[in-house]
């Protein structure tokens, strides 16, 4: 396998995250996936948060991709973060990308303080991760209903004792309505 390089997304990667989200969640007679468009979306809100934005870069093409945005547990207001959408180029897939820019993001998440993320996604692929059911913590969000594919993980804490996690109903930005 090539060497991965693991960064933040820079200024001049949007055109390639673009075609990589858009190419892993094209599906054949549906049209533009929503999923470039939930990033672009999130870019111009105050859940963006650059530096936790991950590229995988191979042989100096972009071939993963991780983003990890702002989302609250109510009551409190108690920020959380949303893991998706997480995307690899079909041809890349199945080489360890998608394991390394989501671990890449979760250790950025974890480097900045962050307590609390949650997904909706393969359960089989997250759990690697320490992925629950998110109904485990308490918590609910318009993908409840879903079951196992909506999942939620406690990051390591950067202090002796820490608060439990927050336990309520996630709510997203705005953007996520085009999923």
């Amino acid at each position: 396998m090539t060497t991965v390089r693991l960064r933040p997304e820079g200024p001049a990667d949007g055109a390639a995250i673009r075609r990589v989200v858009a190419r892993a969640f094209a599906r054949p007679d549906a049209g533009e996936p929503a999923e470039p468009g939930l990033v672009d979306a999130l870019r111009a809100t105050p859940a963006w948060l650059p530096e936790l934005s991950i590229v995988a870069e191979a042989a100096g093409e972009i071939v993963g991709y991780a983003l990890l945005s702002r989302v609250f547990v109510e009551p409190g207001r108690v920020p959380a973060l949303a893991l998706g959408p997480v995307a690899v180029l079909p041809e890349r897939q199945r080489l360890g990308y998608g394991t390394d820019v989501v671990q890449a993001a979760l250790d950025a998440a974890a480097d900045l303080g962050e307590r609390l993320v949650v997904v909706l996604g393969d359960p089989a692929f997250y759990r690697r991760f320490g992925f629950q059911p998110a109904s485990r913590f308490g918590l609910v969000s318009p993908w409840a209903g879903l079951g196992a594919p909506w999942q939620a993980l406690v990051l390591p804490p950067d202090v002796s004792d820490p608060p439990p996690p927050p336990v309520g109903e996630v709510t997203y930005p705005s953007p996520w309505s085009l999923v």
